[in-house]
């Protein structure tokens, strides 16, 4: 860009910056102007009316000539006016009633002086600041006129002015002609507009643009399209006939399936009111026809990049969703589901004592020669095969398992909540464990065979380490019921006298005889006989 073209574009923003600030403080005197009315009209000043009421006017005429200032800085220049002039006229319009606000605000100040209670006296010098400020841009404006002609820098009383506009232009640099911003993937974009005309125009330029490009002429076929098609854009006019595009937008974004996607309106109606409610009703952007095509490809590019950020944060949602599933189905392969609610609630130290549960030992009799002549695979294969299918039986029974020890099988019922029925659950699943080992021997043609023990008295149960933690269940119920396994037979179902009198004559039993059990001397068992 040459040194010329860059002094025309910093007199440009210099211009556009000076009109935005003469603005500000122009709506900020009507403000406080409003609001001085309104408590005087609530205090009952009837002696101050008369002069805020000349000044309200006077504001008003300030507004309205800052508002059309601010549209079109040449729309009352006269075909003969120099810019010069034209801007010195301009200066004496915009002082005219600025000086009005300013003089009356003076002398009500003045009367006030006196008083010791003069609510309004704060809000008057706000409102004199307001104006005085006002004022002062309006000169450095009028100043920036007269200097189009000389270097920007020497113009006096501008300097701050153009030093944070240069900035500010150095920052946002100029666009290069015919740039077009590289996308990372395809776009699928709906036009929705009622005339053919509009809808080729925008259609062509899209798919120069390098997008998929679907057309639709009214809101009732745009609306048939989303029960086959995925867009990831949409343009939309607001007037069309039978379904218009407010009401378009309106259900697109009421249903879970299109309310994702960004609809830019693009519509002849420019008044504020429509902008606002279809910002409100979840339009992505607005823009008034005619609009320039550069802004209408930022605001694509823009909407399309949001709108691809927020599909890859779902996608990224979902993602952890399954992996966190994926974790707490394998925390409830490890824990109980009570037992890990409450290590996820916090609680650290997990240690039961409960009175009485019924626990239960199976061991697979004479599996460690067998898996001497088996190869690892094998002897995994054959071990996941029988454990798989009494977690199944456990399961069923309502049965927690504890865990495997070799090839012993650990279960347990009355943890980690309460049951009645422990003894009868234990005494149901054990020869049906047994009928499984059978099944999967005969299956494999390998010669296995399981025995079983029983106990039910009261254990300490917990969860024990922090990483590879475990649920496990300790006690002399515990040992005893080990022991009940150890004592058994090939094939039998070997209970204590606790177990056989909890299950109170629902199940029939063979003396086994007394065992010596540690601690306890010589029990009482009883082989279970299976049905």
């Amino acid at each position: 860009m040459s040194t010329n073209e860059m002094d025309e574009r910093l007199n440009r923003a210099l211009a556009a910056y000076l009109r935005q600030q003469v603005q500000a403080p122009a709506t900020a005197v009507t403000d406080f102007l409003a609001s001085i009315i309104e408590d005087a009209r609530r205090l009952g000043l009837t002696e101050v009316m008369a002069d805020l009421e000349r000044m309200h006017v006077a504001g008003g005429r300030l507004n309205a000539f800052v508002t059309k200032l601010i549209e079109d800085t040449s729309a009352d220049r006269g075909q003969n006016e120099s810019f010069e002039d034209f801007h010195r006229r301009l200066r004496h319009d915009l002082r005219t009633p600025l000086n009005a606000i300013i003089g009356y605000s003076e002398m009500l100040i003045e009367d006030m002086e006196g008083q010791s209670e003069a609510p309004l006296r704060a809000d008057l010098a706000k409102l004199k600041e307001s104006a005085d400020f006002l004022l002062g841009q309006i000169d450095a404006m009028v100043a920036l006129a007269q200097t189009q002609e000389k270097p920007l820098e020497r113009a006096d009383g501008l300097a701050r002015h153009v030093g944070l506009v240069a900035d500010t232009l150095r920052t946002v640099r100029p666009l290069q002609p015919g740039a077009v911003a590289a996308r990372e993937q395809q776009s699928r974009i709906l036009v929705v507009d009622d005339n053919a005309s509009n809808r080729d125009v925008l259609a062509r330029r899209l798919t120069r643009e390098g997008h998929e490009v679907v057309t639709a002429e009214n809101g009732g076929i745009a609306l048939g399209l989303f029960d086959t098609s995925e867009f990831d854009l949409i343009l939309l006019d607001l007037i069309m006939p039978e379904i218009g595009g407010y009401e378009v937008l309106q259900r697109l974004k009421a249903s879970e399936r299109t309310r994702h996607i960004p609809v830019i309106i693009i519509s002849a109606l420019d008044e504020l009111d429509s902008v606002i409610r279809c910002i409100e009703a979840g339009a992505e952007d607005y823009l008034p026809k005619p609009f320039d095509p550069i802004l209408l490809r930022t605001r694509i590019e823009s909407s399309l990049e949001k709108k691809w950020l927020r599909d890859r944060e779902k996608q990224l949602f979902i993602e952890l969703d399954r992996e966190k599933r994926k974790s707490e189905a394998l925390l409830l392969n490890i824990l109980p589901h009570s037992i890990a609610n409450r290590m996820r609630a916090g609680e650290v130290a997990i240690a039961d004592t409960v009175a009485e549960v019924t626990i239960l030992f199976c061991d697979l009799v004479g599996f460690t020669a067998l898996s001497g002549r088996l190869s690892a695979e094998q002897t995994v294969d054959f071990l996941g095969k029988i454990f798989t299918a009494f977690d199944s039986l456990a399961a069923e029974a309502g049965v927690e398992k504890i865990k495997t020890i070799g090839d012993a099988y650990m279960a347990a019922a009355g943890i980690p909540e309460p049951q009645d029925d422990h003894a009868f659950r234990i005494a149901s699943l054990a020869p049906r464990m047994l009928q499984a080992v059978r099944d999967v021997s005969r299956a494999t043609g390998l010669d296995l065979q399981a025995r079983i023990g029983i106990h039910s008295g009261p254990i300490v149960a917990g969860v024990i380490g922090t990483h590879k933690f475990v649920y496990d269940l300790w006690g002399d119920s515990v040992n005893t019921a080990s022991r009940m396994e150890s004592h058994s037979l090939t094939g039998r179902i070997h209970v204590s006298d606790a177990t056989r009198r909890a299950l109170a004559g629902r199940f029939r039993f063979e003396p086994r005889g007394p065992i010596e059990v540690k601690g306890k001397g010589l029990m009482e068992t009883y082989f279970l006989v299976e049905d």
